[in-house]
This record gives C-alpha cells, sequence and structure tokens, in this order.
C-alpha cells in the first residue's frame, strides 16, 4: 500500500509543480516559474536517491526469490529478480543511511566458483516492520 501511495504522491506532486510552472510562465513571473523548476528537480532528485522500490520476498520451497523494480521510472520499467536456493545463502548487509530511513540489501551466496554478491535492492519503500521480517527470515537462514 505504501508503494502505490508513494507512486501517486510522486506524479500528483510533479503534475502540480508543472502547472504552477505553466501558470507563472503565462503571466510573465518568469523568476518563479525558474524557481518552481528548481523545487520539481529537487523533487525529481529525492525520489531518484531514495531509489522506492516494488519488493516481492518469499523463502518457500527451500528457495529464497527477491523480486523487485523501480516505483519511479521514467521509460520501461525493468523487473529484476533474484533467486537462489537457501543453502547457498553466504552473506547478507543491510545498509542503513539517512537515520535508518534509506535501508539497502546486499545478498551473498557461494557458487561453484567462489563467492558472488548480488546487486544492492533498496528496501525503501517497505515499511520498519516488513524491513525487520526479511532481516530477520534471512538471518535465520544463515542460523544468526
Amino acid at each position: 500500500m505504501k508503494v502505490v501511495f508513494l507512486k501517486k504522491l510522486f506524479f500528483m506532486v510533479s503534475i502540480l509543480i508543472a502547472i504552477l510552472i505553466l501558470i507563472f510562465f503565462m503571466l510573465d513571473l518568469v523568476i518563479y516559474a525558474l524557481a518552481s523548476g528548481g523545487i520539481f528537480l529537487l523533487w525529481l532528485l529525492y525520489f531518484q536517491v531514495a531509489d522506492y522500490q516494488y519488493i516481492e520476498f518469499d523463502n518457500r520451497n527451500n528457495k529464497v526469490l527477491l523480486r523487485y523494480y523501480k516505483i519511479i521510472r521514467f521509460g520501461k520499467t525493468d523487473f529484476n529478480a533474484i533467486e537462489f536456493p537457501q543453502n547457498l545463502l553466504y552473506n547478507i548487509n543491510f545498509e542503513n543511511s539517512v537515520f535508518g530511513k534509506l535501508t539497502d540489501l546486499t545478498i551473498v551466496i557461494r557458487t561453484k566458483r567462489g563467492i558472488a554478491e548480488y546487486p544492492s535492492v533498496s528496501l525503501t519503500a517497505l515499511t520498519y516492520q516488513e524491513r525487520m521480517e526479511i532481516k530477520k527470515t534471512l538471518y535465520g537462514l544463515l542460523g544468526i
């Protein structure tokens, strides 16, 4: 639900700022229009840095499955998935930033050639409780 809210919030505020910029240009208030454009760029930058992603996590059938895609994306949405047998899990790393509000998950597994690290997945769009459930589950698989 938080994901849908964030997506709607982003697009509604973006449309509002675009209309505001248009009105300022029509009223020949160029300085205000440019300032509003700067605000829009900061708004866009925030969502790109926060990297909100839709996350689906499952660990049934002795496999770990993590599907994810960016919520705010211009152009074609790239759907990504991480799937591996539970016994191959080698390590996990939860990296928190901005006072724990932004969380990235990095999964490390064993392969026939050694250790492999998947790209980090942003858990920022999840609630604190959902992040803790994933953390507890993955640490449980590691035996920690």
